[in-house]
């Protein structure tokens, strides 16, 4: 079957507007245009529009979801197996977010108090939301699949004595990490004891450890913007990178 434009709008339940727009970029074309000047799609490009629509629920930027796509070794049936894992992921972190919201409004009409412990295991699952919404795709990319969701249950697993532990060692890497900075010296004794203590930082939530993937976080604060602004805003201007040069110092040790 085929459809015009405005079929396939109604359809997807997107705008026309959008659909000539992924056409300029080459996110999706049209099967062909009729002798009239209007775009016509086909089977093989309604069923692309559903995986780029599967994309975007997951976050994924356009110029993301067209490089996956455009990619020899793409393959529709295993991504949808992912797009599905990764939402039923999702359902169960939305359901338990959903169960801390209710028992927060039982306490407030009155009912039965939350415990510190409901409190805290909705705390750290809100965490990990916003972590894969702004860090999601980014940290998979680098270390795969298998070491984020690993990652992430030991984060999930962890007491509320270890999470605060890991909170007070955040801020104090930052302090020492001011003032490694001040010393000027990337491989100097103070930009050492930055990287070992964020070695330790990071034993909180990563299954295991290795020299090579401690060098490519470290890279990948330099390479996003965003992870650049947090340690440039906490330390001072260039942070990320003395703290990638500090790392690449301490693992070639």
């Amino acid at each position: 079957m085929e459809y015009t434009i405005q079929k396939l709008s109604r359809l997807a339940g997107i705008s026309t507007r959008t659909l000539r727009f992924y056409d300029e970029i080459g996110l999706l074309k049209p099967k062909r245009t009729s002798s009239s000047g209007y775009r016509i799609y086909g089977e093989t490009e309604v069923d692309r529009l559903q995986q780029i629509l599967f994309f975007k629920q997951l976050s994924f930027s356009l110029d993301k979801i067209k490089a996956a796509m455009d990619d020899p070794a793409y393959d529709a049936e295993q991504s949808l197996v992912a797009h599905k894992q990764a939402l039923l992921e999702k359902k169960k972190e939305i359901e338990l977010l959903i169960k801390t919201v209710d028992a927060t409004l039982e306490e407030k009409r009155g009912g039965g108090r939350m415990s510190d412990k409901e409190k805290f295991e909705g705390l750290k699952k809100e965490l990990l939301d916003e972590n894969e919404i702004r860090y999601g795709q980014e940290i998979r990319k680098k270390f795969g699949e298998k070491t984020v969701a690993a990652s992430n249950k030991k984060f999930a697993g962890m007491s509320e004595a270890d999470f605060d532990a890991m909170q007070e060692m955040a801020a104090r890497l930052q302090e020492m990490l001011t003032e490694a900075m001040a010393t000027g010296d990337a491989g100097g004794e103070a930009a050492l004891a930055v990287a070992a203590l964020h070695k330790q930082w990071l034993s909180y939530t990563w299954p295991s450890y290795s020299p090579e993937a401690h060098r490519g976080l470290a890279q990948m604060y330099v390479d996003d913007e965003r992870f650049t602004a947090y340690y440039d805003k906490a330390s001072g201007k260039g942070a990320a990178a003395f703290l990638r040069d500090a790392i690449h110092n301490y693992t070639d040790k």
